[in-house]
């Protein structure tokens, strides 16, 4: 079974706070769900369309982990507390 990643880019932060507030709940979320952070911080080089902007990478055994992940209350309460704090996109890719 391959492993999955957890990609997200963070377009635009609105709110430093909810910001925060997210990060304290998702971290022992992600942990307790069983991700593992390979990668997170602002874009050292952006190509092509790319651009410097905040981005996180977590590592999970299978994506059935990183799903059960993401819908687990924990991380969903993570979800309320950053409401619209910032704008991102997620995907969820199989590693090969």
């Amino acid at each position: 079974m391959p492993k999955a990643y957890w990609i997200t880019a963070y377009h635009a932060i609105h709110d430093e706070q909810k910001l925060a507030a997210y990060a304290q709940l998702a971290g022992p979320a992600i942990g307790a769900g069983g991700g593992r952070f390979l990668a997170r911080g602002v874009a050292a080089k952006a190509y092509e369309a790319g651009t410097l902007q905040r981005t996180v990478v977590i590592e999970f055994d299978s994506l059935a982990a990183a799903v059960a992940c993401h819908d687990s209350p924990a991380y969903q309460a993570a979800l309320v507390a950053l409401g619209d704090g910032a704008t991102r996109d997620m995907r969820m890719i199989e590693g090969i």
